[in-house]
């Protein structure tokens, strides 16, 4: 049977959110860490934690930068990658987030790709985040991700020029660009959806809820706790039902085929600014 998952996004979407979530999910934290050993860079540290939001038990992964990191272009994350000895097919899925992420970058501050400087998008938390999440999707053998439509969030973010309407301007284009459901009715005035989120999201995940059998479900919190706010990068996993299994859309159905958690449920109450 072929293995999907569903990013339930009630609470948004981020890049440590939905790590956390596949942390959750079963992913092993020393199976991730030797992942990341591949893409040759080093000076941070990267730990699971389980913490609560708003009263429901979730997965936080903390990178913590232990040296001075460059501000890095595009193409310097494009050579680690490309110098990395992740499989093939991450080095793919991993350039393309990020090309996707610069592209929208660039034009929201009116500059070149080469030109634009992705500041905290660029550091290696974000490297982590991307990278780690598309290595943990095929660790825990996903070959096909979905996702709910995106909550659009409100306020302000502090961006490194200042203060940036929610969604922030790269955030926006590639939802604009994926054609990205957005969410009615959520007021929260807090930065649900980020840069690096969306990145991943409309790069690799359909906007669709599809028909599968529910093996798991898995939880991930960023680094903001926002009061009474349920925190989570969820989402539910298991396999697609095939003929004869019993099924529903939207929720699965028949019987759990184990217990193989995945990024399941929501993708994040607190988000932070990956």
């Amino acid at each position: 049977m072929t293995r999907i998952a569903y990013l339930d996004c009630f609470s948004g979407v981020s890049g440590d959110m939905l790590l956390g979530g596949l942390l959750d999910a079963g992913l092993s934290a020393d199976a991730l860490r030797g992942e990341l050993a591949k893409l040759h860079i080093g000076g941070y540290e990267v730990r699971s934690e389980r913490v609560l939001r708003a009263g429901l038990a979730a997965t936080q992964a903390v990178v913590t930068v232990a040296e001075p990191q460059p501000e890095r272009a595009l193409p310097d994350i494009l050579s680690i990658i490309e110098r990395s000895s992740v499989p093939k097919e991450d080095r793919e899925k991993g350039a393309s987030v990020f090309r996707r992420l610069a592209a929208a970058e660039a034009k929201a501050h009116g500059v070149s790709v080469e030109e634009v400087r992705l500041h905290d998008v660029g550091a290696v938390d974000a490297v982590v985040d991307v990278m780690g999440t598309v290595a943990g999707l095929r660790l825990l053998g996903v070959a096909e991700l979905f996702a709910s439509a995106l909550p659009a969030g409100g306020g302000e973010a502090k961006g490194p020029h200042g203060s940036l309407p929610v969604p922030a301007p790269a955030t926006l284009e590639l939802l604009a660009q994926a054609k990205a459901p957005l969410a009615p009715g959520n007021d929260l005035a807090s930065e649900l959806v980020t840069p690096t989120g969306a990145a991943i999201v409309t790069t690799l995940a359909r906007f669709e809820r599809p028909a599968m059998t529910v093996e798991g479900v898995g939880y991930g919190a960023g680094a903001r706790d926002i009061e009474g706010w349920p925190p989570a990068a969820g989402g539910e996993d298991g396999p697609a039902p095939g003929p004869g299994l019993p099924h529903r859309a939207g929720g699965g159905g028949g019987e759990a085929q184990g217990l193989a958690r995945s990024p399941a449920r929501a993708c994040a109450s607190s988000t932070s600014p990956r």
